[in-house]
């Protein structure tokens, strides 16, 4: 099970983070904190699977963004990681014909996962509703 996905920059900034178990305002900060310091000072040869207190992180980087996610001792973390980059292919799909837009990840984010689940992972099935949106709103 997915516990939570991060998206940060070099620098260590959150830029992106969905929770799929409870964790408390107070403890984020720390936990992410905690996570980007361990993936962060990683060499590149080094692997993307990390083992941490009582999980799993899987990372993988992106130019200047990294994307982290914690996930449970019985996850399979070779498909964590290439959920990882399915993620980024389907955002770099859609972003390429228009800016930017952080709702607009969570709605692909949601599309993909759900419940710390993986329910999602074909690009046209995902953006379907971003697509539905669009249209409405040109209209």
């Amino acid at each position: 099970m997915i516990k939570f996905m991060l998206m940060v920059n070099r620098q260590g900034q959150t830029r992106l983070s969905r929770y799929y178990t409870p964790v408390e305002l107070s403890r984020r900060a720390v936990l992410e904190a905690d996570v980007v310091r361990c993936c962060l000072s990683r060499k590149k040869d080094q692997c993307s699977f990390v083992e941490y207190k009582d999980f799993k992180l899987v990372y993988r980087q992106y130019a200047a963004l990294y994307i982290v996610v914690g996930v449970t001792d019985s996850e399979n973390e070779l498909s964590v990681y290439e959920l990882v980059h399915n993620f980024v292919e389907v955002l770099d799909k859609y972003f390429s014909r228009i800016m930017f837009n952080l709702d607009r990840v969570h709605i692909i984010l949601d599309e993909m996962i759900q419940n710390g689940h993986i329910v999602e992972t074909n690009r046209s099935r995902v953006l379907a509703p971003l697509t539905a949106l669009d249209k409405m709103a040109d209209s």
